[in-house]
């Protein structure tokens, strides 16, 4: 592994390093996912129109589906996710939203973990367009998550990823495995994660935990797995510096790269989904989310 002696300037490039990383991250999971809007340009009439057609909504509201006015009529079309029924459909209406016409249509307010599927067709008869291209957008209903719990969870878990990574820096061009940002960044993990994280799922949709043993939410267990590592290397590393650092800092290390492999894959994967057959057959829509779909 690479040494460096220590030094201001090299801790200094350590931290601006992290930072820049941690900032790619959070790029990265703001841009992916199955709740993030779907982006895309369509061209009518020679006129390119860009969209951005919405995968998420509070059950408090209906969801509003939107796209810049492009001078042809529009019809939103959707259907219950993953039902087979047939689908709906609704004329989209010209609103006027921050000084820009937009052509909107409303999909209905559907419980926690609810999701529904749906197309935008712009223009009438064989000559209609629709978006996306690539097949119906689904998006999910989610209860509404207090902001006292919400904002404290995320500033946890991306002050762990910073800390994380300027941790794994560390034990990547130091001499020994950093010990006492491992700790904190486990501590942040914790708080975040597993403390917080569970309110912030109860709030959205209906349960604490629905990861390992109990369920196969991949944001779930991806948490678990992440904290699980962090805990190892916790433990390989120890309380203070040993004669021999290796497995200290190839521990570290691990539990970096670890972390970075979990928060490439993108938020939300096969999370919470509402099963329509059991609410279709008289079941409490609380008793009927399930999850690794």
């Amino acid at each position: 592994m690479v040494t460096a002696p220590s030094s201001p300037l090299r801790t200094t490039i350590l931290w601006v390093l992290a930072v820049l990383l941690m900032a790619a991250t959070v790029v990265y999971q703001r841009r992916t996912g199955p709740t993030h809007p779907l982006r895309g340009t369509v061209t009518i009439g020679g006129t390119t129109t860009i969209y951005k057609l919405i995968r998420s909504e509070e059950t408090v509201r209906d969801a509003r589906v939107a796209l810049p006015d492009p001078g042809v009529p529009g019809t939103l079309v959707w259907r219950r996710f993953p039902l087979q029924e047939a689908w709906s459909r609704q004329p989209m209406l010209r609103e006027q939203k921050d000084g820009q016409v937009e052509l909107a249509g409303y999909l209905p307010k559907q419980p926690p973990a609810g999701k529904l599927e749906y197309t935008v067709e712009l223009g009438e008869g064989p000559g209609a367009v629709r978006l996306p291209q690539g097949g119906p957008v689904v998006l999910r209903y989610k209860g509404p998550v207090a902001l006292a719990v919400l904002l404290p969870h995320v500033s946890m878990m991306f002050i762990a990823v910073l800390l994380g990574l300027r941790t794994g820096l560390g034990a990547l061009f130091g001499a020994t495995a950093p010990r006492r940002l491992l700790w904190i960044t486990l501590g942040c993990m914790t708080l975040g994660g597993l403390v917080l994280g569970p309110f912030v799922q109860k709030a959205a949709f209906g349960h604490y935990w629905t990861g390992f043993p109990w369920g196969y939410d991949l944001t779930d267990n991806k948490t678990l797995l992440m904290w699980g590592v962090w805990v190892l290397a916790a433990i390989v590393a120890g309380p203070r510096p040993r004669s021999r650092e290796g497995w200290s800092r190839g521990a570290v290390l691990a539990a970096t790269v670890a972390m970075a492999a979990v928060y490439l894959i993108p938020h939300s994967m096969r999370g919470s989904q509402l099963d329509y057959s059991k609410v279709k057959t008289g079941g409490d829509a609380k008793d009927a989310v399930v999850t690794g779909r």
